[in-house]
C-alpha cells in the first residue's frame, strides 16, 4: 500500500468520528420537538455516542494487536454500516439511542485501528506528520458536515443524516476491502487474554511519557466538544440563527481547526512535538479567556460564539496531532492498546464536557462561555504539570 494510498484510507476512517457527531447537529432541536422531548433527552443520542466509542476502544485495540488491523477494520466498518441504517429507520428516540451506540462502537474501531496503523508504519515524528496532514484532509468533515446536515434537515428531515453516514462507511468499506494491507507484523496471541490484557493497560498506565499527550490530548477534546454539543441550541434556540444557517457558522469555526493542523505541520519539523503541544494549549487558553470575559461584560452575538470556537478548534488542531503521536510513541506492540486507551479517556472526556454543557444550559451564553474557560485552564495546567515525562516523544 502505498503512501498516498495509506494516507486517504486512515483520513476516512478518522472522517467517520466527526462525521457522526457533527453531520446532525442541525436536527439536534427538531429531534426534540418530533420526539416530543427535552433537549436533555436528545442529547442522548450524542452523550450514548460518545460514552460507545470511548468504551468500545478498549477492546478493539488489543483486537487488532490480536487478530490483525484489517480484519478488525472491516469487520468495525460492516457494525458502522448497518447500525447508520438503524439509525435511519428508528421509529423512537430509545431505538435511535441504542442504534447511535452500535454506530458508535463501529466507528470506534475505525479510528483506533486507523492510529494503530500509523504507528507500524511511521516513526513517533513521522507519524505526527502524516496525522497532521489527515486531520488537515479530515477537517472538510466538521465544516461540510453540519452544512450539509442543515440543508438535509430542511430538505427531508433528520433521518436523512443517518443515511448520508451509512453511506459514507460503506465508501470507507470499499476502500479498506480493496486497498488494505496487514500492517500488524508482530500479532500478539495473548492480547485478548484477560490476564494479559490487564497487565498490557497497566503497562501503558505506568508509562508517564503517555500520559504527558494522552490526557491534554483528552482534554483538549473535551475544549471543542463544549462547543460541539452546545452551540446548537445556543445559536438556534438562544440567539435566533435559522437552522439552514447553524452549519455554516460552525464549519466556520471548524476552520479554525484546519488553520491549526496546517500551523501544527509547520511547527513539528522546527520545535517539535512537544513545544508544539505548549503552544496550542496556550491558543486555547487564551481564546477561552477572552470568551469569558467578553459575556461577562455582557457581550451577546453569534459573532462572538464562532470566534470563540474558531481560536479553540484552532489550538485543538494543534495539540491533537501532537498528543495521538506523542501517547503511543513509547509502545510498538503494545500500540493497539494505547490507542485504545487514548482514544477511551478522549471520549470519556468529551462525555463529562457534553453532559456539563447539557445540564447547565440556562438560556444565555454564560455557561458555554465558563465551562469553556475551566477546561482550558485544566488543558494548560495538565500540560506544564507532565512536560518533562513527554521530552523525549
Amino acid at each position: 500500500m502505498t503512501h498516498n494510498t495509506l494516507l486517504w484510507l486512515v483520513t476516512g476512517c478518522l472522517m467517520l468520528q466527526p462525521l457522526s457527531t457533527d453531520l446532525y447537529l442541525a436536527s439536534l432541536p427538531n429531534l426534540a420537538s418530533d420526539f416530543a422531548t427535552t433537549p436533555a433527552a436528545v442529547q442522548q443520542t450524542l452523550s450514548l455516542f460518545v460514552f460507545g466509542f470511548g468504551t468500545a476502544q478498549l477492546i478493539s485495540g488489543p483486537l487488532s494487536d490480536r487478530f490483525g488491523r484489517r480484519p478488525v477494520l472491516i469487520g468495525g466498518l460492516s457494525v458502522y454500516l448497518v447500525s447508520g441504517l438503524a439509525c435511519a429507520l428508528a421509529p423512537s428516540l430509545d431505538m435511535l439511542v441504542a442504534a447511535r451506540f452500535a454506530q458508535a462502537i463501529g466507528c470506534c474501531t475505525a479510528v483506533v485501528v486507523a492510529r494503530a496503523i500509523i504507528r507500524d508504519a511511521y516513526s513517533p515524528v513521522d507519524g505526527a506528520h502524516v496525522l497532521a496532514k489527515a486531520s488537515s484532509l479530515l477537517a472538510l468533515a466538521p465544516i461540510l458536515g453540519p452544512i450539509l446536515g442543515g440543508y438535509l434537515q430542511v430538505s427531508f428531515g433528520w433521518r436523512a443524516a443517518f443515511v448520508a453516514l451509512a453511506l459514507a462507511g460503506l465508501a470507507v468499506w470499499i476502500a479498506a476491502w480493496r486497498n488494505m494491507k496487514e500492517s500488524n507484523s508482530q500479532l500478539n496471541p495473548d492480547a485478548m487474554r484477560m490476564g494479559s490484557l490487564a497487565g498490557t493497560y497497566l503497562d501503558v498506565v505506568r508509562t508517564l511519557a503517555f500520559w504527558a499527550y494522552a490526557l491534554p490530548g483528552a482534554i483538549s477534546y473535551a475544549s471543542i466538544f463544549v462547543f460541539i454539543s452546545g452551540t446548537p441550541f445556543v445559536l438556534i434556540r438562544v440567539l435566533g440563527v435559522p437552522t439552514q444557517y447553524y452549519g455554516y457558522l460552525f464549519a466556520f469555526g471548524v476552520c479554525g481547526y484546519l488553520g491549526g493542523t496546517l500551523i501544527c505541520r509547520r511547527m513539528l519539523g522546527t520545535i517539535g512535538v512537544a513545544r508544539a503541544l505548549a503552544l496550542g494549549t496556550t491558543i486555547g487558553l487564551a481564546g477561552s479567556l477572552g470568551f469569558l470575559g467578553l459575556v461577562l461584560i455582557g457581550t451577546s452575538h453569534w459573532a462572538l460564539v464562532v470566534a470563540a470556537q474558531f481560536v479553540v478548534m484552532a489550538a485543538h488542531g494543534i495539540n491533537f496531532p501532537c498528543a495521538q503521536s506523542g501517547s503511543l510513541a513509547p509502545f510498538s506492540q503494545q500500540a493497539g492498546a494505547a490507542a485504545g486507551l487514548f482514544g477511551c479517556l478522549t471520549m470519556y472526556a468529551a462525555l463529562l464536557a457534553g453532559m456539563w454543557v447539557g445540564s447547565s444550559h440556562d438560556g444565555t451564553l454564560l455557561p458555554l462561555a465558563s465551562i469553556s474557560a475551566t477546561v482550558a485552564v485544566a488543558l494548560f495546567v495538565s500540560t506544564r504539570l507532565l512536560a518533562r515525562h513527554g521530552k523525549t516523544a
